[in-house]
């Protein structure tokens, strides 16, 4: 039996960069993965995800957000996957209600973060291509943007290994034990043991603790639409058209990136979903809705064909914040998920949080405990 100062099970973004955290400080890692780091079917595949500050008067996640695109930037300087973030910007667009866009403009000034104010005159002259039916001003992030998801779960992971984490492609059972967790098992029967256990898998957290975690985790199916672009038009890639997040529509995107066309969708929570066995095909209703709302938004591609769909899931605690904790009863075993659907930019903050909670190192946060998450919805970070 080999073992190790600890394991992580499930290498999406918070697993991955736990253990490069871990590993940083000369710790003993182990990395487990069903099937592959930044796989399909985890919230953590797709080719790109938003990185902004902005969060309203969660001032917790705008700093975490501006440590973790440091420590993305330093990874990708030193791996040279420099194209792994583009400094597209990050719009936000709001309606008659200002109240998020004036907290979010306090947090900013409060954690020093560059930001410009637009009037709907200044949005129409800057970004034409938008329509903006209902928008009444904006607040533009110019140094966030966009990461390329995928390929940077794997750079994480490759830089981990490099530290000397051990990378195992392996499903875990579901663990049996009692306090403390002495060893986990895979499916084809090779024991691990470890001093600390870390279950950072995702949407998979619900199926291996369904007493625990299963009630106050929400596993929902959300549908991404890639639009293809007129030929030689370049008012949807940027500099000329930045990440957008229009408020008032729960809705999110962001411009040509690596020539995938204008990419968009919901961020209001889907129908509840299982994520080994839903469908990974966009329904045609959805389909004809975005249509009609890419024509509203956009009416320059009014027309545009759906040149590409994904389909993934969030993974939503009762109120949208992580859920980061030990077992109620086995004290050297680990929750850290719950990234419901804004978690991704937060790798790097967060595996240096979690390695800080298990080496002693790190006060607790009170609003990522296991007692804080409830077993009914009711959304309060965006």
């Amino acid at each position: 039996m080999k073992t190790y100062d600890v394991a992580l099970i499930g290498a999406g973004v918070f697993g991955a960069w736990t253990a490069l955290q871990l590993a940083r400080r000369g710790k003993r890692v182990v990395l487990l993965e069903a099937y592959g780091p930044g796989h399909s079917r985890s919230s953590s595949g797709d080719e790109s995800r938003i990185i902004r500050m902005g969060y309203g008067k969660d001032e917790i996640y705008t700093r975490w957000s501006q440590r973790s695109l440091a420590q993305w930037k330093e990874l990708f300087a030193a791996t040279r996957h420099e194209a792994l973030f583009q400094q597209t910007g990050v719009l936000w667009l709001a309606g008659e209600d200002q109240t998020r866009l004036n907290e979010t403009r306090a947090t900013l000034k409060q954690c020093d973060v560059t930001y410009e104010d637009l009037d709907l005159g200044g949005l129409g002259a800057r970004f034409p291509q938008i329509g903006l039916d209902g928008i009444r001003s904006a607040i533009l992030e110019p140094q966030s943007g966009v990461l390329m998801a995928r390929r940077a779960v794997a750079a994480t992971v490759a830089e981990a290994g490099r530290r000397g984490a051990t990378y195992v492609h392996a499903l875990v059972e579901q663990p049996k034990a009692k306090r403390p967790l002495r060893a986990i098992k895979t499916t084809s029967g090779e024991e691990i043991s470890a001093g600390q256990f870390v279950f950072a898998c995702g949407a998979w957290l619900a199926k291996l603790f369904p007493e625990i975690v299963g009630p106050r985790l929400f596993v929902t199916r959300q549908e991404v639409f890639f639009f293809g672009l007129p030929a030689g038009d370049s008012r949807f890639a940027p500099p000329a058209l930045p990440t957008f997040l229009f408020q008032n529509d729960e809705s999110y995107g962001m411009p040509d990136v690596e020539s995938r066309g204008l990419k968009i969708a919901l961020d209001a929570h889907g129908v509840a979903a299982d994520p080994d066995t839903q469908s990974r095909v966009v329904s045609e209703e959805s389909a004809r809705a975005m249509r009609e709302y890419v024509a509203k938004r956009f009416p320059a591609l009014r027309d545009a064909p759906i040149a590409e769909t994904r389909v993934c899931q969030y993974e939503n605690t009762s109120n949208g914040d992580f859920l980061i904790d030990r077992h109620p009863e086995m004290e050297n075993v680990w929750f850290a998920g719950g990234g419901s659907g804004h978690g991704f930019k937060h790798g790097p903050a967060l595996g240096d949080y979690v390695a800080g909670l298990i080496l002693g190192e790190a006060k607790p946060e009170p609003r990522f405990s296991l007692a804080t998450k409830d077993t009914v919805q009711q959304r309060a970070v965006y």
